[in-house]
């Protein structure tokens, strides 16, 4: 079986392998405050052009949780896209920790900077606020649940709504890279440390076996992090895992270029939907790719290949997403595709 149903199949990349092989019998402190975990923040923030503070944590959920709640007060509450990862799929984390999780409506998993500006000033406006959760957070994310990345303008957008009604801005970068190497994305690390008070680079879907790195601006939400990590389980004892891994991931380029990878191959592959005929509903340079695909067709694929199931599209169709990674080999795509265009010709002349 060849498996295109997430981009964290994979271990991790050999290099960050045998960084950690190389390391492993070296004694150095614990909790984040190792020479290998100093080294991965310094090479961050020379890449974001700033001071940001860089904390890096196991997972995104556990990464979501950790943020919001330390930015939020009992009472408030976090914008998201309908798809948002903190509303769909992750079990409640975030109404755990006692913040109300409200959903937008959303076609590609963004949010608008008008969407913002208008559910916070219907909350403000409204003379029974006290009784409803007070929206404080805005939660996006990079590349988008179904793909999408933001440009700079609309960042920008959402920023300056953001300014002028106090609000947060948290972006959830667990593809981040992806993201930022979509051939049509204008963004950088330094855009993005200029235009959100907190972010996080994914490693766990990048070529690290476990890990996200936390980029805070917010002078307010720097403060007293550390305890946050933690009471919320954070605070990896043997943290220099952590730091090794991002600071073999950022030395070089290494992370934007398994980015570029799997976006490549996947371009392949919705180059080949697109001349079979099928719809991709989201506009997407990303390594996710949602197609609708027939079920006649997704049965055969079914003995060969693992993908995600995602909804119905239409009598005898499926929406589904077939997924790249850093760790994807060419061949393998390239079998996909042959297998594509031979089921779908029996289709046609069935």
């Amino acid at each position: 079986m060849l498996y295109f149903n997430c981009d964290y199949n994979e271990g991790a990349h050999p290099r960050l392998m045998e960084a950690l092989m190389k390391t492993n019998m070296e004694q150095t402190i614990g909790y984040g405050e190792d020479p290998y975990c100093e080294a991965a923040a310094r090479v961050i923030r020379d890449l974001c052009k700033g001071e940001p503070d860089v904390h890096f944590l196991v997972g995104g959920t556990q990464t979501n949780l950790t943020v919001i709640s330390a930015a939020l007060r009992p009472y408030q509450s976090v914008l998201c896209a309908q798809q948002g990862h903190i509303h769909v799929h992750e079990t409640g984390a975030i109404e755990a920790v006692g913040h109300k999780v409200v959903p937008l409506p959303s076609r590609d998993g963004k949010l608008t900077a008008e969407q913002v500006r208008q559910t916070v000033r219907g909350h403000r406006e409204d003379g029974a606020r006290e009784h409803t959760p007070q929206p404080k957070m805005v939660y996006i994310t990079m590349a988008s649940e179904l793909g999408a990345v933001y440009t700079k303008s609309e960042l920008e957008a959402i920023h300056a709504v953001c300014r002028e009604l106090d609000l947060i801005l948290f972006l959830d970068g667990a593809r981040l890279g992806y993201g930022l190497c979509d051939p049509a994305c204008d963004l950088d690390l330094e855009a993005l440390t200029a235009l959100c008070d907190v972010f996080y680079i994914g490693g766990t879907k990048q070529g690290a076996l476990f890990g996200e790195a936390v980029v805070i601006t917010n002078q307010a939400l720097k403060t007293d992090f550390r305890y946050l990590i933690k009471q919320k389980g954070g605070l990896l004892a043997k943290g220099r895992l952590l730091g090794i891994q991002f600071f073999e991931l950022f030395r070089d380029g290494l992370y934007f270029e398994l980015a570029s990878h799997a976006n490549g191959l996947a371009a392949k592959l919705r180059e080949t939907f697109a001349e079979l005929g099928y719809e991709m509903p989201v506009e997407s340079g990303t390594n996710q790719i949602f197609v609708a695909l027939p079920d006649s067709l997704l049965e055969r694929l079914e003995s060969s290949y693992v993908f995600d199931y995602n909804h119905p599209a239409g009598e005898g169709y499926s929406l589904v997403r077939f997924c790249t990674s850093w760790g994807t080999k060419e061949e393998n795509v390239v079998q996909l595709i042959e297998d594509l265009r031979r089921l779908s010709g029996q289709l046609t002349e069935g």
